[in-house]
C-alpha cells in the first residue's frame, strides 16, 4: 500500500507532456502518486469532499476512481488518441472521516478500442472503502479536442 502522507505527488503534465488531471480533480485535491497505463495510484483528502454527515461523499470516491482510470487509459491510448469513460460502477463498503483516501488503479484490459480498469479505494489504514470498475473507449482525437491547461 502507498503511504499517502509520505508520498510526493507527480506532475501529470510532465508525464503526458500535454495535459493535466482536469479542474474537477484539482478542486477535489486529487494528487497522483504513480502513473502508468497498467497501474496508477492517487490520493484525495477527506476534508472538502464530505457529505453532510462528515463522511466522504460516495460521488467523491467515483471522481477519484474515474480520474485514475481515465488518466491511465489516456496514457495507454497515447498521443493522437483520446480515452473517454463509457461505463462505471461502484460498490461502497466503508467510509472515511479524516485524513486521505488512496485509490489504486489496476488494468484489467488494455486493447486498441477499449481499456478497463479496477480501482480500489482504501483509507490510510488499508481498509477498503469502495471498489470501482471503469471502461473507456479509445478513439482518434479530433483537432477540436484540446486538453485543459493546468
Amino acid at each position: 500500500m502507498t503511504d499517502a502522507s509520505d508520498s510526493t505527488p507527480l506532475d501529470v503534465m510532465e508525464v503526458f507532456g500535454y495535459r493535466g488531471i482536469g479542474t474537477l480533480a484539482e478542486r477535489m485535491g486529487i494528487e497522483f502518486l504513480e502513473l502508468t497505463a497498467e497501474r496508477a495510484v492517487a490520493r484525495m483528502p477527506v476534508e472538502g469532499n464530505t457529505q453532510p454527515l462528515g463522511l466522504v461523499h460516495g460521488g467523491a470516491y467515483v471522481v477519484l476512481a474515474e480520474s485514475l482510470g481515465s488518466t491511465a487509459a489516456n496514457l495507454h491510448a497515447g498521443p493522437g488518441k483520446v480515452a473517454m469513460g463509457i461505463e462505471i460502477n461502484a460498490s461502497h463498503s466503508g467510509s472515511a472521516t479524516q485524513g486521505w483516501v488512496i485509490g489504486t488503479c489496476t488494468a484489467i484490459h488494455l486493447g486498441r478500442s477499449l481499456a478497463t480498469h479496477q480501482i480500489e479505494v482504501d483509507d490510510e489504514n488499508g481498509r477498503r472503502l469502495s471498489t470501482v470498475r471503469i471502461t473507456n473507449i479509445i478513439k482518434d482525437r479530433r483537432p477540436d479536442q484540446v486538453f485543459e491547461k493546468s
